[in-house]
C-alpha cells in the first residue's frame, strides 16, 4: 500500500519521513508521567504556582506599598550563595529531576512561560484605570528577516532618581528579554529630564519599573509625572523602595556577569543609582519570568551619556526616522532607504544606531573603511551577504540558552530542544564566515574575523556533534521542525529514547495509513496535512469532483471548507493524534534530560557567542549600507569643523519620487553658522531642512550619504523644530505646542548642536510672531551651533546687519504666463540661492490660483499695500557695516585654511592668493583693509 503525501500547513514543509533506519516494535512501549497542569492565572491576576513568592498579592510589611503592583516579597528567595549554588547543582543533575508535563499540546503557539497580568496603580496615576496584560515573551521562534520590519517591544527598564541633595541623579538598568544584556547608565538631568525621556523613547520599553515612593498618593515627583506624560502606552509597574538596593546590584553584577565584560564591575562600582536600579530589575524579571539567568552568562555594559547623539522624540518623529507620518505601516522612511538587514540582529541594531549615532570620528571612519571596501570588493560582499542570511535571531537564542526554568514543564523542554539545534544551526555558519572573511582588508573587518577564530566555537559545536544528529537543522514549517526535534539526539545514546521514537514513527505511518484507507474507501482525494494546533487531519480539493448529495461522509467531523478546500478529520484520527502527543512527550521528556546534561557541559564556553551576536549585527548592518549605496549615487562623507554638502538631495524623497530629486548645496561654518531661508509656501524649505538633518545621521552611523561631496561637523545634539499641529492629549493649541519644543530646544541646546527650526510664531498674531523669532534668532546667535532657520517673516532678514555671522539663502521661484487663463503661475525651481527672496505677497498669489473669490483677494491685496508702507523700514546696511562683514568672512575662511587645509604650500598660496584678490574684487568701493588684516 502506498502511504499517501503528508502536507504541512506551512507551504514550504515538506512530506513527513521519520527515521526509517530503526527497527520496528508490534508494541511500543508506554510510560506513565505524572501529568501536571500548567499554572493558571487567578482573577486577580496573579499566577499560581509553586514559585510564586509569598506575600506578592498584597503589600504586607511596608504601609507605603497599598498601592503599587505586585512584587517580591523579603525571603522569597534563597540567600544569594545558596541561590547559584542550586541552580548550578540543578544544571549539572537535571538526569535526576522532577519533569512535570503540562496538559496543554505543545503547539508552537502555546504560550510557553505563565501569564502575569497587571493590576490598576490607583494611587500612583489615578486616571489610568487598568494595564494591559501581557505575557514575556521568552521561547525562541525563528522567523525570516523581512517579517522583523516591526519593531516589537521586549526591554524592561527600571528606572530611579536620587533624592534630596541628588535630585536630579538619574539610574537607569534595562533589560532586553529576547536578548541577554543589561545596559546600565547613570547621569544627571536637568529640571526638564530631556536626557531620562530621550533614552526610554529610544528604548522603547515593554515596561518601566519605578519606586513607590516616587508616585506616593498626592506627593508623586516630577520624573514619574513626565514619565507617564510621555509614555501613556507603556506598562508601570511600582515596586518598594527597598529593592532599589546598590549592595545587592554589585552582587548580581559580580555573579552573573560573563568574564569577558567583569571590566564594567570598576565603571559602576560608584554609581549606586544604577546599580540600585539593576538590583530591582533583575528581581523582578526573575518574578515575573518564573527563571532565572545561569551564573556568568549575561553581558552587562555601562553607557554614559556622552557616546552618542542625542535626538529627542519629537525631532524622530518630524524627520520620519522610523514612522512614517503619513502611513506607519509604509516604509518611506530613513530605516526604510537603509534597511537591507537579513537578520533581526542587523534591524534592531541599524534601528538602534539611527536613533543614537556615533560621535567619535575614529568610529565613524572604521565603519566607512568597511562600507568602502564592501562596495569595491564584490566576491566579499555578496559572498557575506550569503553567508549573514542564513543566521537566525542569534541574540535571542543566547537570552533563551541561559535562562533556567524553575519549573520544567513540556513547553520549556521543548523550546530547549529546538534552541539546542538553532545553536548547531548557528555555529556551523562560523567556519563559511570566516572563508568570506579572510581576504578582507579593513582594521575592523579584520577584528570581526579574529573574534571568529575563538576555539570555543569548535569546542562547543563538537560537543553538540556527540550527542546530535549531524543532519539535524533548522527548517521552516512547523511540522519539519517536529520532526527535527525528535530525532535531534544520536541513536544508542538512550535505549528508551529509541524505542519511543520508533512508536512515534509507527504512529504517524498509522495516520497515513489510515487516511489512505477512508480515500480508498469513500473514492475520495484525500490527503493528510499537518498544523500545529489542530496535529494531524484530512484535507481535500474538490476541483473536477462532485460529493454525493454535496455532503460528506458522516464519519468526517468537524469540517470546515475555504474555496473548494475542504479540511476535517474523524474520531478515529483524533485518538491516533492524541497517542501521537503522548508519544511526543515522552520523546521530549527523554531528550530534554539529554540536552540539558550538554548545556551543563557547555555553559562554561557558551560566552563567545555574544561576540558572534555582535559580529553578525554589526556586518548586516554595514552590509545594508553598501547595499544601498548600489542604488543611488551616494558619497563617502568627511568630517572637519565645516558643514558642506554639494548637490545634495533628500533620501526619503529619492524612494518615494520616480525622478531624482532637485539637489542643492549647503554651506555652514562657524562664522557663518545660523542660515535664514525664506521662500514662497510650497518652495521646498522644510523638506531642505529635514534633508539636511537626514545627511548627518547617516553620516554619523557610518553610511554614505546622497550628495556629490560632503563634509560634516559631529553633531552631539539634533532638534527640530517642524510640525504645526496641536496636541489634544496634552491641552496644548499649535503656538503652545511651539512655545513648549522651542522651549526645550533653548534650555538643551550647545555649541555643538544642529538646530532646525521652520516658520516659528505662526501661531499668534505677525508682531508678536516677529518679536519672539528675533529674540529666540539672538539667542541662538550667542551659540557656535549650527542652526538653519526658515521663515516667512522677511522683517527677521534685517538680521544680518548685527551679526555678522547671519546668512540669508531663499529658493527661487519663476513667474510664468498661463495664456489658457491669462494670469501669471508660479513655477517652482526648488533652487537655493543666496540672499533674501524677492517674492512679495506670495501668500496672495497662492490664494489666488485657489477657489478664493476674486473680490476677497483684491481686498486683501489694497489692505496688504497699506500695512506694508505703515510697518516696513528700510533697513540698508552701511559701507562700514559691509566693510566689517567683509572682514570678518575673510578672517573666518582664513581659520578654517589653518584648521582643515591639506594643500602643498605652492597651492596653498595660490589659494589665499586668490582669496585676497576676491575680497577686494568683492568690495571695491570700500577703503582699503590693512595690509596685517588681509594677510
Amino acid at each position: 500500500m502506498l502511504r499517501p503525501e503528508i502536507s504541512s500547513a506551512s507551504p514550504s514543509a515538506p512530506a513527513v519521513s521519520p527515521s526509517s533506519g530503526e527497527t520496528r516494535s508490534p508494541q511500543g512501549p508506554r510510560y506513565n508521567f505524572r501529568l501536571q497542569e500548567t499554572p493558571q492565572s487567578h482573577p486577580s491576576g496573579q499566577v499560581a504556582s509553586a514559585s510564586t513568592p509569598p506575600g506578592t498579592s498584597g503589600a504586607a510589611g511596608d504601609r507605603s506599598s497599598s498601592s503599587s503592583l505586585p512584587c517580591p516579597a523579603p525571603g522569597s528567595r534563597p540567600a544569594q550563595g545558596s541561590y547559584f549554588g542550586s541552580k548550578r547543582a540543578y544544571a549539572e543533575n537535571t538526569v535526576a529531576s522532577n519533569f512535570t508535563f503540562g496538559a496543554s499540546s505543545s503547539s508552537a503557539r502555546d504560550t510557553n512561560y505563565p501569564q502575569t497580568l497587571k493590576t490598576p496603580l490607583s494611587a500612583g496615576n489615578p486616571q489610568r484605570s487598568s494595564y494591559k496584560s501581557w505575557t514575556p515573551q521568552m521561547g525562541y521562534s525563528a522567523s525570516s528577516s523581512s517579517a522583523i520590519s516591526a519593531h516589537c517591544p521586549s526591554v524592561i527598564v527600571a528606572v530611579v532618581e536620587g533624592r534630596g541633595l541628588a535630585r536630579g541623579e538619574i539610574g537607569m538598568a534595562s533589560i532586553d528579554l529576547k536578548n541577554p544584556q543589561i545596559i546600565l547608565s547613570q547621569f544627571a538631568d536637568n529640571t526638564t529630564y530631556a536626557k531620562v525621556i530621550t533614552k526610554l523613547k529610544i528604548l522603547s520599553p515593554l515596561e518601566i519599573i519605578m519606586s513607590n515612593t516616587a508616585c506616593a498618593v498626592g506627593n508623586s515627583t516630577k520624573l514619574f509625572t513626565l514619565i507617564t506624560e510621555n509614555f501613556k502606552n507603556v506598562n508601570f509597574t511600582t515596586i518598594q523602595r527597598k529593592y532599589f538596593n546598590e549592595t545587592k546590584g554589585l552582587e548580581y553584577i559580580e555573579q552573573l556577569c560573563i568574564a569577558e565584560f567583569s571590566t564594567v564591575l570598576m565603571e559602576v562600582q560608584s554609581k549606586y543609582y544604577c546599580l540600585a536600579a539593576v538590583a530591582a530589575l533583575l528581581k523582578y524579571v526573575e518574578f515575573i519570568q518564573n527563571s532565572v539567568y545561569a551564573p556568568k552568562s549575561l553581558k552587562i555594559c555601562f553607557q554614559g551619556s556622552e557616546q552618542t547623539a542625542m535626538i529627542d522624540s519629537s525631532s524622530a518623529q518630524n524627520l520620519e526616522l522610523l514612522i512614517n507620518n503619513q502611513d506607519c505601516r509604509n516604509n518611506h522612511t530613513l530605516f526604510g532607504v537603509l534597511n537591507y538587514t537579513k537578520t533581526p540582529g542587523g534591524s534592531r541594531r541599524l534601528r538602534s544606531n539611527i536613533l543614537e549615532p556615533l560621535v567619535d570620528v575614529e568610529t565613524i571612519n572604521m565603519r566607512l573603511d568597511c562600507v568602502q571596501e564592501l562596495l569595491q570588493d564584490e566576491e566579499l560582499f555578496f559572498g557575506l551577504q550569503s553567508v549573514i542570511s542564513r543566521f537566525l535571531d542569534t541574540e535571542q537564542l543566547l537570552s533563551v540558552l541561559v535562562q533556567i526554568p524553575k519549573q520544567d514543564t513540556v513547553n520549556a523542554a521543548e523550546s530547549k530542544i529546538t534552541n539546542l539545534i538553532y545553536l548547531k544551526h548557528t555555529l556551523e555558519l562560523v567556519d563559511p564566515l570566516k572563508i568570506a572573511m579572510k581576504n578582507c582588508n579593513t582594521p575592523l573587518l579584520r577584528a570581526y574575523y579574529g573574534s571568529l577564530e575563538d576555539k570555543r566555537f569548535g569546542i562547543i559545536l563538537e560537543k553538540i556533534k556527540t550527542v546530535i544528529n549531524d543532519d539535524a537543522r533548522y527548517m521552516k514549517g512547523c511540522l519539519n521542525m517536529r520532526t527535527q526535534k525528535c530525532y535531534a539526539v544520536r541513536s544508542n545514546i538512550n535505549e528508551f529514547l529509541d524505542i519511543a521514537r520508533r512508536t512515534y514513527t509507527e504512529i504517524v505511518d498509522d495516520i497515513a495509513g489510515m487516511i489512505s484507507q477512508l480515500g480508498e474507501k469513500y473514492s475520495l482525494p484525500l490527503r493528510t496535512s499537518f498544523s500545529s494546533a489542530r496535529g494531524f487531519f484530512i484535507q481535500m480539493t474538490t476541483d473536477c469532483l462532485a460529493l454525493p448529495n454535496d455532503q460528506l461522509p458522516s464519519e468526517f467531523i468537524k469540517i470546515s471548507k475555504v474555496k473548494n478546500s475542504y479540511s476535517f478529520t474523524s474520531a478515529d484520527l483524533i485518538k491516533m493524534n492524541e497517542r501521537c502527543q503522548e508519544s511526543l512527550r515522552e520523546i521530549y521528556h527523554m531528550t530534554y534530560m539529554i540536552v540539558c546534561k550538554l548545556l551543563s557541559e557547555i555553559y562554561e564556553h557558551i560566552h563567545c557567542l555574544y561576540k558572534l551576536s555582535d559580529t553578525v549585527s554589526m556586518l548586516d548592518m554595514l552590509l545594508s549600507f553598501a547595499h544601498a549605496c548600489t542604488l543611488s549615487d551616494y558619497v563617502r562623507p568627511e568630517f572637519t569643523d565645516t558643514l558642506a554638502i554639494k548637490q545634495g538631495w533628500h533620501p526619503i524623497l529619492e524612494k518615494i519620487s520616480a525622478d531624482k530629486p532637485i539637489a542643492n548645496n549647503t554651506y555652514i561654518t562657524e562664522g557663518s553658522n545660523f542660515l535664514i531661508i525664506t521662500g514662497p509656501n510650497m518652495s521646498g524649505k522644510s523638506t531642505y531642512l529635514k534633508q539636511i538633518a537626514l545627511c548627518q545621521i547617516m553620516a554619523q552611523i557610518g553610511s554614505y550619504v546622497p550628495a556629490e561631496y560632503s563634509s560634516f561637523r559631529i553633531a552631539k545634539q539634533i532638534f527640530t523644530r517642524l510640525s504645526t499641529d496641536d496636541d489634544i492629549e496634552t491641552n496644548s493649541s499649535t503656538f503652545m505646542k511651539e512655545m513648549k519644543e522651542i522651549a526645550y530646544i533653548l534650555h538643551n541646546a550647545n555649541d555643538k548642536s544642529l538646530i532646525l527650526i521652520d516658520e516659528l510664531g505662526r501661531g499668534t498674531n505677525t508682531e508678536e510672531g516677529i518679536g519672539i523669532c528675533y529674540a529666540v534668532c539672538e539667542y541662538l546667535l550667542s551659540l557656535k551651533a549650527f542652526t538653519l532657520f526658515a521663515t516667512h517673516f522677511l522683517e527677521l532678514c534685517h538680521i544680518d546687519a548685527l551679526y555678522l555671522n547671519v546668512e540669508n539663502m531663499h529658493f527661487e521661484v519663476q513667474h510664468v504666463k498661463n495664456t489658457s487663463r491669462n494670469k501669471e503661475a508660479i513655477l517652482y525651481t526648488y533652487k537655493l540661492s543666496k540672499g533674501l527672496t524677492e517674492e512679495k505677497n506670495y501668500g496672495l498669489k497662492a490664494a489666488e490660483v485657489s477657489s478664493l473669490p476674486p473680490s476677497i483677494v483684491l481686498d486683501a491685496k489694497e489692505i496688504t499695500t497699506q500695512i506694508t508702507r505703515q510697518i516696513l523700514q528700510n533697513q540698508r546696511s552701511t559701507p562700514e557695516m559691509e566693510r566689517q562683514r567683509a572682514v570678518y568672512h575673510l578672517a573666518t575662511r582664513l581659520v578654517q585654511t589653518a584648521r582643515n587645509s591639506q594643500l602643498d604650500p605652492d597651492s596653498l598660496r595660490i589659494y589665499l592668493s586668490n582669496l585676497k584678490k576676491k575680497y577686494k574684487e568683492d568690495f571695491p568701493k570700500t577703503e582699503q583693509v590693512p595690509g596685517k588684516t588681509e594677510e
